[in-house]
């Protein structure tokens, strides 16, 4: 049977949406930054914070509300506002060969979230970031790639190999900013208190 606590568990509490609310901010934020700062564009390409925002909401969210902090921002960004990178949005936007990034968010924060659930110590939570970055780059990447096979128009020669050549760029400013979410979310996580670890 299922008991009062359980149903308090899950049930969002004001706090709650307000955290949800406040990581879809910083995702919009972190989309678009190369908006306020230029020179984080390499080759043609913008170095966003996305990642970085989503792994955090699932490190100091956990792993629930930390996916459905990432699914308002998707669903904001489908709705037609423009908050996915270069200020693009709107449901044509799944067509988009990095929409899997986008729906990728989601599965990496409830990943990152769900790990340091079950484990509150500062190693947990770098590897949480660390894996949550790799399931972001592995499925997203393959994404991309089989988009431009299938239904959008590839590059000349575009091969597996290139589309992973294309992820080399932002690659090493993700791992370092994994590294820092897990040691920055694992010291917060200490104030705010706010995933029940097991």
């Amino acid at each position: 049977m299922t008991t009062v606590a359980e149903h308090s568990h899950h049930k969002l509490r004001t706090v709650d949406i307000a955290y949800i609310g406040l990581f879809s901010t910083l995702m919009m934020i972190g989309a678009n930054i190369t908006s306020f700062v230029p020179f984080m564009v390499v080759g043609g390409v913008p170095i966003t914070l996305q990642t970085f925002f989503a792994i955090l909401a699932g490190l100091i969210l956990g792993s629930r509300k930390g996916a459905l902090a990432c699914t308002v921002y998707m669903c904001i960004g489908l709705a037609g506002a423009p908050v996915f990178a270069r200020f693009s949005g709107g449901f044509g936007q799944i067509l988009s060969p990095t929409f899997g990034f986008i729906v990728t968010f989601i599965l990496a924060a409830y990943v990152a979230g769900l790990i340091v659930e079950r484990s509150g110590t500062k190693k947990s939570y770098v590897i949480a970031a660390l894996i949550a970055t790799a399931i972001n780059y592995l499925l997203g990447t393959n994404w991309m790639y089989f988009a431009y096979k299938l239904w959008a128009s590839a590059p000349e020669a575009f091969s597996y190999k290139m589309a992973w050549l294309w992820m080399m760029p932002p690659l090493p400013k993700d791992i370092i900013l994994a590294i820092f979410a897990g040691i920055f979310a694992y010291r917060l996580q200490k104030i705010v208190k706010i995933i029940p670890v097991k």
